[in-house]
């Protein structure tokens, strides 16, 4: 099946906006996406590198902003 891997980026972020942990002086958020999906954002400086040993990534403050919005924008409840 061939998808938009932009919209499976923007749906990856949405949901990460609910796993996000604010670390003193970073954010961080659980990694529990395919890797495939988890690159991408990485490869555009959203994310912090996902194949490591750690159970979370680091997250920019462009992504917790992204994801918010994104999170906001398909999960809200309808008015």
């Amino acid at each position: 099946m061939a998808y938009d891997p932009e919209k499976a980026d923007e749906a990856v972020l949405a949901p990460l906006h609910l796993c996000m942990v604010e670390v003193s002086p970073t954010t961080r958020a659980w990694k529990s996406f395919r890797w495939e999906s988890m690159m991408r954002p990485h490869e555009r400086g959203l994310i912090g590198d996902p194949p490591s040993k750690a159970k979370s990534v680091t997250v920019s403050a462009e992504c917790v902003a992204k994801s918010t919005r994104l999170f906001e924008m398909l999960f809200a409840p309808a008015s």
